[in-house]
């Protein structure tokens, strides 16, 4: 029940994400949509693929569809309230990626497989979406740069391991502080500009 509920609202998340960068970069509605749809269901597909999950998840359970395409436009007509929080985009695509971290891990262990490889599928299931989103949108996917994104998803993924081991049969504040973590050391990161070095020499200004 919670892994549904999970699920829900990570698509939501990335929805939402989904339509604000399309909405910057001037799309009419029906490119807003698509870019809302590769968003958010992304990361479940490659996740369902690599699990062997046949049919993939959003063509089987059709209130996925139903649930992208209202959200979609419920976006679309708040957009100026959106537009409001300065963070909003870095917000909803941080708690898409924690949600879906969770979710993918889940799914990873109800599949038997080991605990780095669940971590691995669950960062991938996070940033996939995002990373569709951003080269469709011409722009340098997030997890590319030097920001601490999927580094937030490595920790709280081997956080929910190590509370499994910690605290055993209580997968739903497992599930709900793994998600917490992940959202906090975003946001901190954000927050702070918190990033990797360079591996490049900054060119040197002439005098």
């Amino acid at each position: 029940m919670l892994l549904n509920i999970i699920e829900t609202l990570g698509i939501i998340s990335f929805v939402i994400s989904g339509v604000m960068v399309a909405m910057q970069k001037k799309l009419d509605p029906f490119g807003i949509l698509i870019i809302a749809f590769v968003t958010s269901t992304g990361g479940g597909t490659l996740r369902d693929l690599l699990l062997g999950v046949r049919p993939i998840f959003w063509l089987i359970d059709t209130s996925v569809v139903y649930t992208i395409i209202i959200t979609t436009v419920v976006a679309i007509i708040l957009r100026r309230y959106l537009k409001v929080l300065s963070k909003s985009l870095v917000l909803f695509d941080t708690i898409g990626i924690a949600l879906y971290t969770i979710a993918g891990i889940e799914k990873s262990l109800a599949a038997s497989l080991n605990p780095i490889i669940c971590v691995a599928i669950g960062i991938l299931s996070a940033c996939f979406g995002g990373v569709i989103r951003d080269i469709l949108c011409r722009r340098i996917p997030v997890i590319f740069k030097k920001e601490i994104y999927a580094t937030a998803c490595i920790i709280g993924g081997s956080a929910y391991f190590g509370l499994l081991y910690l605290i055993p049969n209580r997968n739903n504040i497992i599930n709900i502080i793994s998600i917490l973590l992940i959202i906090i050391i975003r946001i901190l990161a954000v927050r702070y500009k918190l990033q990797f070095p360079s591996i490049y020499a900054k060119a040197k200004t002439s005098s």
